[in-house]
């Protein structure tokens, strides 16, 4: 993808404000359904303890009240006939009455509707001791031999002083359990519509949150387009007609500079602002160092050292790195026509000029914007050396050169990351991957 496609194509910070929209939509689902399935399950456990504490009050009242209709007579004959007139007998769904004498186990007595219907013998001997030792009604889960899940109670039957016999009442679980069930797939189907109406919803509102944003960034971007027509326009004007009316050679180098940092600047503006992307290729740093030189116009008095060095970068924006090194070295370096030593080694370019230097306490304040090396004004030239270079994952420093003068350094990571976006950008060194 060359530049050309890239600039038709939406800007990165608009696909960017694009991803935050669809995360923020994403957050928004994923809150509301966290808090819906707490709430689900919430209702869901009531719902279940609800059931079951109906269930087990609806079979421990009818075993109870059953328990007391039957009664030991003075001989320890248990008499059942209450059973078949009363109401609660007539209402349950599986009735059975269990009887033994001390020691034995229980025989089973009066069952409606059927043998089948109870639990097998080893559970109708637990649900009896469990009668014995708690001394009153108990309640347990069990199925039934012919199968289904039922919810018993049973209610102890005094003769005397010790338990005779139990009632022992069940009704079906299945009718309650389908309910519940019914319940969690509403549940399930109204917490997913209000997820999807949350999201739609999530989705509107930062849609119409970021569309001021988005409104701003395709401003801003024909601004620096309209920039960079209308500024480079009448740079090239000029340059005609200075060419026109007699060359001079300082007000060519002056155009020729002015154009660059403009155009340096609007780059620079355009990278800041997400209106476009970094390009990283592979390249020849040393090729293009020397390119990068000989295209100065005071390049007679710059040599370059140089060993083949491949980097992942962008051209132009290390071109403009490269030169602004070498301008300020020929600038603040000592009198015009000072020779100005250039070279690249793996992974470094210095640059070092015969000047005076820069206190050690201003090497780093150099670096910000409209400061130089004589002081406070409009200089952006080492600047946007270290913006590139931090583009690059490298750094920018100025040191001590060995036997006086100033050593500029870019250095940039051999072992750079990826790009992040292919790019088929080809620029002086442009290596083929």
């Amino acid at each position: 993808m060359n530049r050309r496609d890239t600039a038709s194509a939406p800007s990165p910070a608009a696909a960017r404000l694009r991803r935050t929209r669809r995360l923020m939509t994403l957050l928004f689902a994923a809150t509301t359904a966290a808090c819906l399935v707490v709430l689900a399950v919430v209702a869901i456990r009531i719902d279940s303890a609800s059931r079951r504490s109906g269930l087990d009050h609806e079979v421990g009242s009818r075993a109870a009240g059953l328990s007391r209709a039957v009664w030991f007579d003075d001989a320890g004959v248990l008499h059942l006939e209450p059973l078949r007139e009363d109401e609660l007998a007539q209402g349950a769904q599986v009735l059975a009455v269990l009887q033994a004498a001390p020691g034995k186990t229980p025989t089973v007595r009066n069952v409606v509707p059927g043998r089948s219907a109870l639990p097998d013998t080893d559970r109708l001997d637990e649900v009896w001791h469990s009668v014995l030792d708690e001394q009153g009604t108990v309640q347990v889960s069990a199925s039934a031999t012919k199968g289904g899940r039922l919810r018993w109670a049973a209610a102890p039957v005094w003769d005397g002083d010790r338990i005779g016999a139990a009632v022992l009442v069940g009704t079906e679980l299945a009718r309650s359990e389908h309910d519940h069930d019914l319940l969690v797939r509403w549940l399930a189907l109204g917490c997913t519509a209000l997820v999807c109406c949350a999201a739609a919803v999530g989705h509107l509102l930062s849609g119409r949150a970021m569309r001021p944003a988005l409104r701003g960034l395709g401003q801003q971007e024909q601004f620096l387009a309209e920039a960079a027509h209308e500024l480079r326009t009448p740079l090239a004007t000029l340059r005609l007609v200075v060419e026109r009316n007699g060359p001079s050679d300082e007000a060519l180098r002056l155009v020729d500079r002015l154009s660059r940092l403009v155009t340096g600047l609007l780059a620079r503006a355009r990278l800041e602002s997400g209106a476009q992307r970094v390009e990283l290729v592979r390249l020849r740093l040393d090729q293009l160092v020397e390119t990068t030189v000989e295209e100065l116009p005071e390049h007679a008095s710059v040599t370059v050292t140089a060993e083949p060095v491949v980097v992942l970068g962008d051209p132009d924006l290390l071109a403009q790195a490269v030169r602004n090194l070498v301008e300020n070295a020929q600038r603040h370096g000592g009198p015009t026509g000072s020779p100005v030593e250039v070279a690249v080694t793996p992974g470094l370019v210095t640059v070092r000029d015969h000047g005076d230097g820069v206190p050690l306490a201003d090497r780093e304040r150099v670096f910000a914007r409209g400061v130089t090396r004589t002081g406070p004004g409009t200089g952006a030239g080492l600047a946007i050396v270290r913006w590139v270079a931090g583009l690059h994952h490298g750094t920018a420093r100025l040191t001590d050169a060995p036997g006086g003068g100033l050593l500029a350094e870019l250095r940039l990571p051999t072992d750079a990351p990826p790009p992040s976006s292919s790019s088929s950008h080809e620029g002086p060194g442009t290596v083929g991957a």
